[in-house]
């Protein structure tokens, strides 16, 4: 049976995206209790109840568990077996299995290639840093990569020789990792999917990501591909989300190589950055649909009705006082994004903005306008 409004829902984690949860929650007329570790949670801001405590805590677990009728998370680094106890006595989509997958790159890594799917050539790298398994004989240049809690760039580095890769190994804190190879890129992009309880499935439309220090940047939609990858990327993207058993928001992220082929970089068991798009220029929004299948409701419609750029608000901006909103707002069909951080940090998310229009290249044109005016309040 599906899980009517005024409902309590749970949800793990209390950044940005759980903010973005819990208002499109509150506009189907949910509830929702935030557990996060912050005591400055931009999802606690807004949550009806806010417990702030460890993704462990069991007391925190038990009134979840008690009072809600179904729990999300808004980011993969939550701990498995937390979902697992929730599960216990309550809806927990996603669920821990596939979170257990997509958290660790290597689990995720030998996933994607047991089930036929392609990705860049990799060696994992053990604690001793002694070659545990290969894909590959020769990944010079390549990038080492945590194996878990890395995001943003984090947890990554460069590497073009075997000394390179030992300092970096090192600089790493010796954990276990993944070297991957470094591939000829012609783009990255990124397919939302969204799958119900019974199966359905909805694909968004394809992101195109521009990326600055690991850091997603811009996201132009529909992607500047040929059509064909488009389709191909949305298939499997969504052969990913049932060969897991998923249920929830997914994000894939592809590379489209120079030959025109497409590897999976990445998974991402939530609501995804290349994603807030949706908010403003999809029918439904990838929120909203993460609530939607949460409690059993039928898939909303993601048919894209306007050309759309998103880019995104570092907390760079913020160097020499706050940025000109009058001027980002001014501008036609613009749409502001922020996220309720009070400590701007350089790197640190603070917000978006959508420009929507009737081409890409018009929307990509004023988002660049925008984001040059912005830069330029902080250049001395």
């Amino acid at each position: 049976m599906p899980i009517m409004p005024g409902a309590k829902l749970g949800l793990l984690g209390g950044g940005q995206l759980g903010r973005l949860f819990t208002m499109a929650a509150h506009y189907l007329g949910y509830k929702v209790i935030v557990l996060d570790s912050s005591p400055d949670s931009p999802a606690g801001h807004v949550a009806d109840r806010f417990i702030c405590a460890d993704y462990e805590n069991s007391h925190a677990l038990e009134v979840l568990s008690n009072e809600c009728a179904a729990i999300t998370t808004e980011f993969e680094n939550i701990p498995a077996e937390s979902l697992r106890k929730l599960a216990e006595t309550c809806v927990v989509s996603p669920d821990a299995d596939s979170v257990s997958i997509a958290q660790n790159r290597i689990a995720e890594k030998q996933f994607l290639a047991a089930n036929g799917f392609a990705i860049a050539p990799f060696e994992i790298i053990g604690e001793a840093g002694e070659i545990l398994e290969t894909h590959s004989t020769e990944l010079f240049p390549g990038i080492l990569k945590v194996s878990q809690f890395g995001y943003d760039g984090k947890g990554q580095r460069h590497v073009k020789n075997q000394a390179q890769l030992e300092a970096a190994f090192d600089d790493l804190g010796k954990a276990t990792c993944v070297l991957e190879q470094l591939m000829p890129l012609v783009s990255e992009i990124s397919v939302i999917v969204a799958r119900g309880t019974d199966g359905a499935l909805e694909t968004f439309p394809v992101a195109e990501n521009q990326h600055v220090n690991g850091i997603l940047d811009i996201s132009i939609v529909p992607a500047r591909i040929p059509q064909e990858l488009i389709q191909q990327a949305q298939y499997l993207a969504s052969k990913v989300a049932q060969k897991l058993d998923y249920q929830g928001v997914l994000c894939v992220e592809f590379f489209v190589l120079e030959d025109g082929q497409l590897l999976i970089n990445e998974i991402a068991p939530r609501p995804h950055n290349s994603g807030h798009y949706s908010i403003d220029a999809c029918v439904t929004s990838q929120f909203e649909q993460q609530v939607r299948i949460l409690c059993g409701m039928p898939l909303g419609n993601t048919t894209l009705h306007s050309a759309v750029v998103m880019v995104n608000l570092l907390g760079d901006l913020w160097h020499t006082g706050e940025p000109d909103w009058p001027f980002v707002l001014q501008q036609s069909s613009t749409k502001l994004h922020l996220y309720g951080k009070t400590e701007a940090r350089p790197g640190r998310k603070m917000g978006h903005f959508t420009v929507l229009d009737e081409t890409t290249d018009k929307a990509l044109s004023k988002a660049l306008k925008i984001k040059r005016q912005l830069e330029q309040q902080i250049k001395p």
